[in-house]
């Protein structure tokens, strides 16, 4: 939902903040006051292409911005892309400043990003309908998403049924492919895959063996040093150090000086009794030193081994991993991928019969997911035509047209006949599938969706961008969101001239329309008549002001008798009568009445 709108320096407008809230926005105001103004800016902000014209005369640049509040997880591959966390309060703000330069910046939540990027992003938050591009119907990729989901239960079931086997089918494709190929490279892929298994294997690699080997490397590197320390350390113990008295030939002097004042108190007792545990401990220490310095080892050939040993696992992982455990997954994989080469043969008849099978099942579901379309295209079909009817469109035909396996002859009417076809089905997948690739088996089916119209009588049937006029498009894209509102995903509609070349009770119809689309949708409609700008839940007034040599465009929120007046003044013209204003209060309070209902 498109929470607020600021605008600075573009065409007329100098500096306007504009406040939504949902439901059914109204936007008013004299011809030339600046509507298409306020449209423009909108496009700008969603990445619709402008021209330097746009920005106010005597000013270097023009800026849009767009607070908007949105469900965080329909964005979550965009955030992903950008490398950005989503906002935690939900909103999303874009802006966009165009310079006299020609230079475009456009930010993403403060993000610097391209202009491309902030259309995707636009094209999931606003549709806007008038004589503008950013119109979600109007691509045609859409619209067997939006049968789909008129469709329901019973073809999202088929559908993920069917995209569960081409997952499947996928696979099999890229494991076939991979076992096909040149003859000669598939040897020299072979001869590599032995060669890797081969020198993994004889390098018989043991799993903490690279820390051990460095621990000993270690100690044989050092053992100079540490024999050193060991035999100096055992001298100063027990035979002190050039001749000197030892630490144990000490400790035992003044246990003699002791023995001689035992008897004179139990403190000296005491004393005496732990310096003779501190003696026997430095004899066993001793005695430790001098083990550990016989086993000392000053081993360079040893040394040399282990050196060699860790510089053979320091390249085996530099080749195949990070780890030796990593080194062993990947004679592992090369293990599989050799044998599966090595039967490739045999592995390849049993995933040719697998793919086929699954051809099969994938044609059938996809057979099965077309005759539920064309069930819901007919009561689509039906559903908006009566709505193109209500809006006085009486002669406009709609269609969905779906063309059925269009890589096959088999085209147009398998939804039709799938009654009588699918006992046969096997048999038409068979005569279908005996060269492989002759069908796309794409993400949605084997079916093309397009919403094709016909405005008048006796024009033909065309897609929905070729309509050329503005107000027939809008009321026709209000006939199609009516009936699509419920399972269309984008939170805003915009629609703009949506009032040309209708009045009186068409006009009241597109007015109930649009507050009843606006239960589910934040909806935003310019318009020049009373009878819909009365349905408003909010209702803007634009206007342009002359002061001095300048001329702006302001923005002003109605309430009470504001409102009042201005419905009066789309009745009545400039000048507003009694007679205007109560009829105008009279249509209010209708209004308010229809919309509780």
């Amino acid at each position: 939902m498109l929470l607020q709108l600021d605008i600075h320096n573009i065409a007329l407008i100098d500096e306007v903040n504009i406040e939504l809230i949902d439901g059914l926005n109204i936007l008013t105001g004299e011809t030339g006051a600046g509507k298409s103004i306020i449209i423009d800016s909108i496009n700008a902000v969603l990445g619709e292409r402008v021209s330097r014209d746009i920005i106010r005369t005597g000013t270097d640049k023009a800026l849009v911005e767009a607070v908007f509040e949105i469900n965080n997880e329909n964005f979550k591959d965009i955030f992903e892309e950008m490398g950005m966390e989503p906002e935690e309060d939900n909103t999303l703000i874009l802006s966009r400043e165009i310079s006299q330069s020609g230079r475009n910046t456009c930010r993403v939540n403060g993000k610097m990003v391209s202009l491309s990027l902030i259309k995707v992003i636009g094209e999931r938050l606003i549709d806007l309908h008038g004589q503008h591009d950013n119109q979600s119907l109007l691509k045609v990729e859409n619209h067997i998403d939006l049968l789909d989901s008129f469709g329901g239960e019973v073809i999202s079931a088929l559908r993920q049924e069917y995209n569960k086997r081409l997952e499947q089918y996928r696979d099999i494709k890229a494991r076939l492919k991979g076992l096909s190929g040149d003859p000669g490279e598939r040897e020299r892929k072979i001869d590599l895959l032995k060669f890797q298994i081969d020198e993994i294997n004889k390098a018989r690699l043991k799993k903490g063996e690279e820390d051990e080997l460095n621990k000993q490397k270690l100690l044989l590197a050092n053992s100079e040093k540490i024999a050193a320390s060991l035999n100096s350390g055992y001298s100063l113990l027990s035979s002190g150090e050039l001749g000197g008295r030892s630490a144990i030939d000490s400790i035992n002097e003044a246990l003699s000086q002791l023995n001689a004042i035992l008897r004179l108190g139990k403190d000296y007792e005491e004393l005496h009794k732990l310096l003779q545990e501190l003696l026997y401990q430095l004899e066993e220490i001793t005695e430790d030193i001098r083990d550990h310095s016989d086993s000392v080892e000053n081993n360079p050939a040893l040394l040399e081994e282990i050196e060699e040993r860790l510089d053979l696992i320091y390249k085996l992982k530099r080749k195949y991993g990070i780890t030796i455990e990593d080194i062993h997954q990947y004679c592992t994989n090369c293990e599989n991928q050799l044998d599966d080469m090595v039967k490739s043969e045999e592995t390849a008849v049993m995933l040719r019969a697998r793919r086929s099978e699954l051809e099969g099942l994938l044609y059938e579901t996809a057979a099965r997911i077309n005759a539920e379309r064309v069930k819901a295209a007919h009561l689509l079909e039906g559903k908006i035509g009566e709505q193109l009817d209500d809006l006085e469109m009486k002669k406009a035909r709609f269609k969905v047209d779906i063309q059925f396996d269009p890589m096959s002859s088999d085209t147009g009417r398998m939804g039709e006949q799938l009654t009588s076809q699918l006992s046969a089905s096997r048999q038409i997948v068979d005569k279908s599938t005996t060269s492989s690739g002759t069908r796309k088996y794409a993400q949605n089916g084997l079916d093309k969706v397009e919403f094709l119209i016909s405005a008048n009588a006796g024009e033909p049937l065309k897609p929905l961008a070729k309509i050329a006029s503005g107000g027939e498009m809008s009321r026709i894209m209000l006939a199609i969101k009516t009936i699509l509102a419920e399972v269309d995903k984008i939170p805003t509609m915009i629609f703009d001239e949506i009032d040309i070349g209708i009045s009186g009770k068409t006009a009241q119809k597109v007015g109930d329309k649009l507050s009843c689309l606006s239960r589910g949708h934040q909806v935003i409609c310019v318009t020049h008549l009373a009878q819909i700008a009365c349905m408003a839940d909010h209702h803007f007034l634009i206007e342009k002001i002359s002061e001095d040599d300048s001329t702006k465009t302001t923005v002003v929120k109605l309430e009470g008798n504001g409102i009042i007046k201005e419905i009066a003044r789309l009745i009545g013209g400039e000048t507003s009568s009694a007679t205007s204003l109560k009829y105008a209060e009279e249509m209010l309070n209708s209004a308010k009445m229809i919309i509780r209902t």
